[in-house]
């Protein structure tokens, strides 16, 4: 009885048993940061180059769009391509690296797709491209650019799947033309 008294007492090993307490749960909101804010910055990527892709798209000559008829059809093939490959890799160089390394055929979607609004006065858009409301101007088509990919977590070495968590993108911009 004295000796459990006594050990009752004693409060030498007490700091070390607290931190052995306290060091998982500081280790789960340490790691929980880092794989927060790596999955915030993988969006951002994605997000800029969906936007840069837009972009590029919007920029292309207005014959790769007549086929704009008010619904949500495809764009031309060599669009398509190379508005892919800008936004998978940040330039027109096939041999560079992707911008995001989780970017695989088999669970990345990624579409480019036009649209306009054949009924007058019914468009979205201000200034050069709202028509007169006669139906006599045409309405400017729309690139959106869509891109989904897998998030690869940065802890998949220690197990951790993320979950099944994707990163979305999209992004759309009224054709210019060149």
């Amino acid at each position: 009885m004295k000796i459990l008294r006594e050990l009752g007492h004693c409060r030498s090993g007490s700091a070390a048993v607290e931190l052995m307490l306290a060091t998982p749960i500081m280790l789960a909101l340490l790691l929980g940061s880092v794989e927060l804010g790596n999955y915030f910055y993988n969006e951002h990527i994605l997000v800029k180059a969906v936007r840069d892709g837009a972009r590029y798209a919007a920029r292309q000559d207005f014959a790769s769009y007549n086929g704009c008829n008010g619904t949500l059809a495809n764009v031309p093939t060599a669009v398509f391509d190379a508005t892919k490959l800008l936004v998978r890799k940040g330039s027109f160089d096939n041999s560079d690296p992707d911008l995001l390394n989780n970017w695989d055929a088999g669970s990345t979607q990624f579409t480019v797709r036009m649209s306009c609004s054949t009924t007058a006065g019914t468009t979205t858009l201000g200034g050069i491209y709202s028509g007169n409301n006669t139906g006599t101007v045409g309405m400017a088509p729309v690139v959106v650019v869509t891109a989904t990919l897998p998030y690869r977590p940065v802890l998949s070495g220690f197990g951790f799947n993320g979950f099944g968590l994707t990163l979305n993108a999209t992004q759309q911009a009224a054709v210019m033309g060149l």
